[in-house]
C-alpha cells in the first residue's frame, strides 16, 4: 500500500478578507492555544463579515473555544474592534 503526500495548500492573497482575518484569529494564539479553535473561529468569523453568521459576541460564546487568561467577553470585544479596522 503506498501512501500519497498531502495535497499542497493554496495561501488566500495578503490583502483578502480571509487572510485579514485569519491573521488577527492568530494574534490570539497565546489565549487560543488550540490551532482547530483558532480556525473554527475565523471561519466564523469570515462568515459573519459577509453577512452569513453571527456577531463575535455569539461566535466567541457559541464557538466553545478553550482559553487561557482571557474571559469570552473581553476576546470579543478585542476582536470586535480588530475587525471594525477592518472593514474600514
Amino acid at each position: 500500500m503506498t501512501t500519497l503526500p498531502p495535497p499542497s495548500v493554496t495561501e488566500f492573497p495578503e490583502n483578502s478578507l480571509e487572510k485579514k482575518v485569519y491573521t488577527i484569529v492568530e494574534s490570539f494564539k497565546e489565549n487560543i492555544p488550540v490551532m482547530n479553535d483558532r480556525y473554527r473561529l475565523g471561519f466564523n468569523l469570515v462568515k459573519y463579515l459577509k453577512g452569513e453568521g453571527d456577531p463575535p459576541e455569539i461566535t466567541v460564546k457559541n464557538s466553545k473555544l478553550s482559553l487561557e487568561n482571557i474571559s469570552e467577553e473581553e476576546l470579543a470585544k478585542k476582536i470586535d474592534i480588530a475587525l471594525k479596522e477592518i472593514k474600514n
